[in-house]
């Protein structure tokens, strides 16, 4: 029988060295853990989601991110340069998920900043990005093996181009039906899309959470490169999986349909904060106001 084999982070091996598996725990000291473990998940919970509103390129923009209930750090990196707009989603361990996440976003609005639209440009500065970020982790020790997903739209007069690795997601909304535009590049999801997993077992697979392509993590990266036509009222959401692995098509498709951008992005960070919200959340909602009719 083939068995699968996970991955241990070095973040983790390391908390697993500071225990003393053998010793038995002092008595209270378990429940004080819990009690202060619990705590700080309130707090994290109960803290506001950051954002902003932007516009730019006939859009209409609001992005959000949270740090979750789980995690320590948000390792999410919102871009916010009209007419580019993205998520990207760190990993890494210790610092590494926030410089790779950070990296990625700030090396795209340098190299895109006031370039006319197009989709292999796009592409090429996905490229140029992955090799900086890949070299970084290298040369730095506490930076090794980290990386970033990444999922963006730089809007053209007519066409929006995306560029995407791992497994944020782009959706859209156009005319009352919402559409995932980009594929996960996920190992669960490759086997969905081989006919091994359905998308509900997909949805609850211990292992749904490892990436099979990631910027950052090689030399070279291959990237997702579409492109989209225009049109009046779509709207488009740029998200990390600590929103959509906690909310489902359903719920999202329904704030999606609101008439406040802000309101929907409120409601939905609220959704998945309340589904436990293990993992930092972050999104860009965008509302075509401008495109071709």
């Amino acid at each position: 029988m083939k068995k699968h084999r996970f991955h241990i982070s070095r973040e983790i091996r390391q908390h697993m060295d500071t225990f003393d598996l053998f010793s038995e725990p002092e008595a209270g000291t378990a429940d004080a853990v819990e009690d202060t473990q619990q705590g700080l998940q309130e707090e994290r919970c109960m803290e506001a989601a950051t954002g902003n509103r932007t516009q730019g390129a006939g859009m209409e923009a609001i992005s959000r991110t949270h740090i979750g209930c789980i995690r320590k750090t948000n390792q999410d990196a919102i871009l916010e340069a009209p007419p580019l707009w993205g998520v990207a989603d760190g990993m890494g361990g210790h610092r590494g998920g926030e410089t790779a996440s950070a990296m990625c976003r700030d090396g795209l609005i340098r190299l895109l900043r006031d370039r006319d639209t197009d989709i292999e440009s796009l592409i090429n500065a996905v490229r140029i990005v992955n090799r900086r970020i890949h070299v970084e982790s290298e040369d730095n020790k506490e930076l090794a093996g980290m990386g970033t997903t990444l999922t963006c739209v730089w809007v053209g007069e007519d066409t929006i181009n995306i560029a995407h690795v791992g497994d944020s997601r782009l959706y859209l909304l156009r005319e009352g039906v919402l559409r995932q535009v980009t594929d996960d590049h996920s190992m669960v999801m490759e086997m969905v899309r081989a006919g091994i997993l359905t998308r509900e077992q997909a949805n609850n697979h211990p292992m749904r959470n490892v990436i099979t392509r990631a910027v950052g993590t090689e030399r070279e990266v291959e990237v997702d490169g579409l492109c989209e036509a225009r049109k009046p009222g779509d709207v488009w959401l740029l998200c990390s999986d600590g929103l959509y692995g906690q909310v489902s098509e359903d719920r999202i498709r329904e704030q999606m349909m609101q008439d406040s951008l802000e309101e929907a992005s409120d409601t939905l960070i609220r959704l998945a904060l309340e589904a436990g919200g293990p993992d930092n959340i972050s999104l860009v909602l965008l509302r075509d106001v401008e495109g071709l009719a």
